[in-house]
């Protein structure tokens, strides 16, 4: 039976991928930083903290590790924090690893699609250059370069996740915010940029894509993860008024209009299709519907 480590496993993306890799067999275990009750098999540690990642690693003697734990929030408040979190605690955690005894059979690190930036490339593809265009890109870019220095003693391979959603997913995120407004109906809902439009995917497709790529050995290989089809804020808007039966009223708050923001993002899973077959593609329309209604 497979043990897998999951940083970050108390998160959004955490709780989904170790609900769907205990149904495969894998015995799951866990580093998280948030005061959340008590869970089995769930680590209280701070990735900065070298002498405790090394002591969870010795007591949990992974198979393999996926690495979720990050400032994952573009907007997020302490610069320092994010890179101190997306760069020094992925050094930390991949240091430990190294030094380890035990063998490792695949660690997955999440990136981000954030890292492309705006550039004119459509869609994307694995080998478009990184030119991010605010912190928490270029965090995730320092990030894989700095991963890539163990490529030579660790199965690593990387993710790089465009926008994807689902029930549970923080309102901090545009799309559940706007479930969260039609299903309160309010009349009117507070955003930043409009002309903006991205590849969403469903957490569920996201999920089953990493657990087909972590039964893989580790190749210091990059796949991005996303449906390949972009959607604008505006066509969320309208799929969540025909739920929701009314019309709400738009206003831009010129506070919610981010620095640096990437205008357009829609992926190429070519690449990640090959590796393991077709996506489980869901459509945005049935994920808000199973949002709205969760």
């Amino acid at each position: 039976m497979p043990n897998v480590l999951i940083t970050g496993v108390q998160g959004f993306t955490g709780r989904y991928l170790a609900e769907r890799l205990r149904r495969e067999g894998y015995q799951v275990s866990g580093i998280s930083h948030r005061h959340h009750a008590p869970e089995d098999g769930v680590c209280r540690c701070d990735l900065l903290d070298r002498d405790a990642i090394a002591e969870v690693i010795d007591t949990v003697r992974p198979d393999c590790v996926v690495h979720f734990a990050a400032i994952a929030f573009v907007a997020h408040g302490d610069v320092d924090a994010m890179y101190r979190t997306n760069v020094v605690g992925t050094r930390n955690l991949l240091g430990a690893l190294a030094e380890s005894a035990h063998d490792l059979r695949s660690i997955m690190v999440a990136s981000s699609a954030n890292i492309y930036g705006n550039t004119a490339f459509d869609p994307l593809t694995e080998a478009v250059p990184p030119a991010p265009a605010n912190d928490y890109g270029v965090s995730k870019a320092a990030m894989e370069y700095m991963a890539r220095l163990w490529s030579d003693r660790l199965p690593i391979t990387f993710v790089r996740p465009f926008n994807y959603t689902g029930v549970g997913q923080s309102p901090r995120f545009v799309l559940p915010k706007l479930v969260d407004h039609f299903r309160r109906r309010a009349p009117e809902i507070e955003l930043g940029a409009l002309n903006v439009a991205r590849d969403f995917s469903d957490v569920r497709m996201v999920v089953d894509a990493y657990a087909k790529l972590l039964a893989m050995p580790g190749t210091g290989e990059v796949y991005n993860v996303c449906s390949g089809t972009a959607h604008s804020l505006g066509e969320a808007i309208e799929m969540l008024e025909r739920l929701a039966g009314y019309r709400i009223e738009v206003r831009v708050n010129p506070a919610f209009v981010r620095h640096g923001e990437v205008r357009y993002l829609r992926g190429s899973n070519e690449k990640l299709e090959t590796a393991i077959g077709p996506l489980e593609h869901i459509a945005l329309g049935d994920t808000l519907r199973w949002m709205y209604e969760a």
